[in-house]
């Protein structure tokens, strides 16, 4: 099974790198420059899990897939930030082929749409990912903890021949793969978490055990994740008890050092996905509760997009 990762940053670097320390057949979509830094300094990545160096990862840019460069892909692997899209798309749309599977571990739910749209919902199937991890100053990726997961499935639940040969793809690579016949729904649980996390650690500038140690800081909390629980049960795909039990848990556990990475983009003046982790959840809970009042999630939002609105006129 040949692969395409699309960008060797931190999240596709390094389970591009996993999967080609395992011996996969991979390859990196990546812009000249990082090609040339791949060439000359090979990717490597520091991890808990144990570190991997590939001295000569093979890349591809997007002008080269475009003039039928790089061959057939029966797997695009998808990590980018979801505000990066589009390009992507556009970039790697030329190795879509007959047969060739998409497989997103975007966050939020947004990104499915527009993948459908271009490329036929049959080729796209469902994924989730969570890891902690950066690209350092020199390139090297770090992975900061002990979990790397990668969830995919087909979207219907089924257990089709493909998702079984990407099953055999990832054995035994180091990270925590599960094929589930429940992805949409676990994708729906981690975007209701995350935009709990996103939406309540941006609004307040402070880490959950901030928010929870000072007053009103825990009702605060409880009130965003309630309103995302009832979007997602509105829609049709209310968070299993055990799931939301463990969200909770980790939503209000006091002392507890849990930022949300996009805080931490905030705090870099960097771009962020307040469209595509809180601004689609509202629009969703609009189209599918209309009467609901969702005032935690809408007082995140402004606040994001505020943001937004500052940094565009500082870098302007």
């Amino acid at each position: 099974m040949r692969v395409l990762v699309v960008g060797a940053g931190a999240t596709g670097g390094y389970y591009g790198a996993r999967l080609g320390e395992a011996g996969r057949d991979v390859t990196f979509l990546v812009r000249p420059a990082r090609a040339e830094a791949l060439a000359a300094k090979g990717l490597s990545v520091k991890s808990p899990l144990g570190d991997v160096h590939l001295p000569a990862p093979a890349t591809v840019t997007a002008d080269a897939l475009a003039q039928g460069q790089g061959g057939a892909f029966d797997l695009v692997l998808l990590s980018c930030k979801a505000y990066d899209l589009d390009a992507a798309i556009a970039d790697f749309a030329p190795a879509v082929q007959e047969g060739t599977l998409v497989l997103p571990v975007l966050n939020g739910m947004r990104h499915l749409d527009a993948l459908d749209a271009r490329f036929g919902a049959e080729r796209v199937l469902g994924g989730s990912c969570s890891i902690v991890a950066t690209v350092a100053a020199g390139g090297e990726i770090r992975h900061m903890s002990a979990f790397a997961t990668l969830t995919y499935g087909e979207r219907d639940g089924s257990r089709s021949p493909r998702v079984e040969a990407i099953e055999a793809l990832v054995r035994d690579a180091r990270f925590q793969p599960k094929l589930s016949s429940t992805i949409v729904l676990e994708m729906w649980e981690k975007w209701v978490f995350l935009a709990t996390l996103a939406g309540i650690t941006c609004l307040m500038r402070a880490s959950i055990g901030d928010i929870v140690g000072a007053p009103g800081g825990r009702a605060a909390i409880e009130e965003v994740y309630a309103e995302c629980v009832a979007v997602a049960t509105a829609a049709g795909f209310a968070p299993r008890e055990a799931v939301s039990a463990q969200a909770r848990a980790m939503l209000t556990q006091e002392g507890a050092p849990i930022t949300a990475s996009m805080l931490r983009d905030i705090e870099g003046k960097a771009r962020i996905e307040a469209d595509h982790v809180i601004g689609d959840l509202i629009a969703r809970g609009d189209a599918h509760a209309p009467d609901s009042p969702r005032p935690g999630l809408a007082r995140a939002y402004t606040h994001l997009k505020a943001y937004e609105r500052r940094r565009a006129r500082e870098t302007a």
